[in-house]
């Protein structure tokens, strides 16, 4: 109820500074940030900007020249689509956007099956499967034998489902996906079972949790969608895993990089208020428990989303235990969703506003330099659209943001395929590997052993996933 009361409060705010808002944040961002077209860097990136469109509601695709980026540009329709929206138009306002995609109601048919899935050290995460039917409160179980591709959401690291996860499950469902939702320990209804949260950038979790989509649909492939904060654990978890992650691409929607920094300074103060008293009201729930591991009055105490992490997670809210102990330098270390990001060996697309309150500055929370150089990651880069926003004046019934993710799923596999068979044709023709292509350079290079063994029946018992 509160976090409602807080919606509202915060929606009256912006109603009254509209006037200002429209008069000052839009033409402060009156044009879209590129990359500098020097020359020592003309050859190694791309964008693309329809013809005939202004400055103002430009998307441009940055990514470093491919054959995959080609591909792309040719058959996804959403990466040249315009965004423009009429200057008297409520989207111009990039908070309103935020706080659309985030609070807003919304009627959607898709109803959830929620498997608790047991962790080697008997904590718990949870998934929920979208499905659509009147017919939710069965049990179901997901086919082993399907065939369908299975979208694995992660939403952001507070564990807030909003409208805009749900819209993506209604259009995942619609292309033919078998939607769920990965649902941290003690997050969205999940029973904290163990002493333990999950940190930020802590891939062991979701490691299992892949591995165990794996083993329930061996036939369908995976792909990843992460909301806002929760890009931190998908690149994590793709940095860390390489060639191993099982999954075939990935997108993340309005990812926060630089996450130490957006620690320290954070967002804008309404939302850095409304996150922070979310976070609270989410961890009341187990101050006791929690009273066991750390500081309760440091951690309710918290004013700032930095002090609330150090809290729960740094040396100075442990209490007499040594696990995870270290300083915030430190925690960062191990966290940094950026730390393994060379290793990283499938494509990701990350959909970003260059007006995002809560990310910040796009100058210096944008890490273009990754894009420019890493084959493997896109940027789509739009002037408007908030953070999770990305509601336009003309809008279908699929967001933009969610069309280009399954647009780029589609033309990612389907590029693949084209190379495999290229790469067949020629090995019939006697050529073997005289070509190179995408795939062979998506193979991981990382040194050390892959922490993500294929052999998961030596390892886990599934017997101990049931479903409440």
């Amino acid at each position: 109820m509160l976090e409602w009361i807080g919606a509202a409060c915060f929606m009256v705010l912006m109603a009254i500074l509209w006037p200002v808002v429209k008069c000052f944040g839009a033409e402060s961002h009156s044009t879209l940030l590129l990359p500098r077209r020097d020359s020592k860097r003309s050859a190694e990136r791309c964008d693309s900007k329809l013809e005939g469109q202004g400055e103002s509601d430009t998307v441009a695709l940055i990514c470093k020249p491919s054959a995959l980026a080609n591909y792309l540009l040719k058959h996804c329709m959403s990466f040249c689509k315009s965004l423009s929206i009429p200057k008297w138009n409520w989207r111009m306002s990039s908070s309103l956007q935020t706080v659309f995609g985030a609070f807003w109601p919304f009627e959607c048919p898709v109803h959830f099956i929620r498997d608790h899935l047991q962790l080697s050290d008997d904590g718990l995460v949870a998934l929920d499967w979208a499905v659509v039917g009147a017919a939710h409160h069965k049990r179901r179980r997901t086919s082993s034998n399907s065939t369908s591709p299975v979208l694995l959401i992660i939403p952001n690291s507070f564990g807030k489902i909003t409208r805009n996860v749900l819209k993506l499950c209604e259009a995942a469902l619609s292309h033919g996906y078998l939607p769920v939702i990965f649902n941290r320990r003690s997050q969205n209804g999940t029973p904290l079972c163990t002493v333990k949260l999950q940190q930020f950038g802590d891939p062991t979790d979701l490691r299992e949790a892949v591995r165990y989509i794996r083993y329930r649909q061996p036939a369908g492939q995976i792909y990843a969608v992460s909301e806002s904060t929760g890009s931190g654990l998908l690149l994590s978890y793709l940095g860390e895993c390489g060639s191993s992650s099982y999954v075939t691409a990935a997108a993340c929607l309005s990812p926060v990089f630089r996450c130490q920094s957006w620690f320290e300074n954070g967002p804008t103060w309404p939302f850095h208020w409304a996150l922070l008293l979310y976070q609270k009201i989410c961890l009341s729930r187990y101050k006791t428990v929690l009273g066991e591991l750390v500081h309760t009055d440091s951690l309710f105490s918290s004013c700032s989303l930095k002090s609330m992490e150090e809290a729960l997670f740094c040396h100075s809210g442990l209490k007499g235990t040594t696990e995870g102990a270290g300083s915030w330098e430190v925690y960062w270390e191990r966290n940094d969703p950026l730390r393994d990001i060379d290793e990283v060996a499938i494509p990701v697309l990350c959909v970003c506003s260059q007006d995002d309150p809560v990310r910040g500055d796009p100058q210096t929370t944008l890490p273009l330099e990754l894009f420019e150089s890493n084959p493997h990651f896109f940027l789509l880069l739009t002037l408007h659209g908030g953070h999770c926003g990305f509601s336009t004046s003309d809008e279908g019934p699929i967001v933009w943001s969610h069309q280009a993710a399954l647009e780029f799923f589609r033309a990612t596999t389907d590029f693949f395929a084209a190379e495999e068979r290229a790469k067949l044709a020629a090995r019939r023709r006697g050529l073997g590997g005289a070509g190179k292509t995408f795939r062979h350079r998506s193979v991981s290079t990382c040194k050390r052993l892959p922490v993500c063994s294929h052999n998961i029946h030596a390892i886990y018992n599934w017997q101990r996933s049931y479903t409440r």
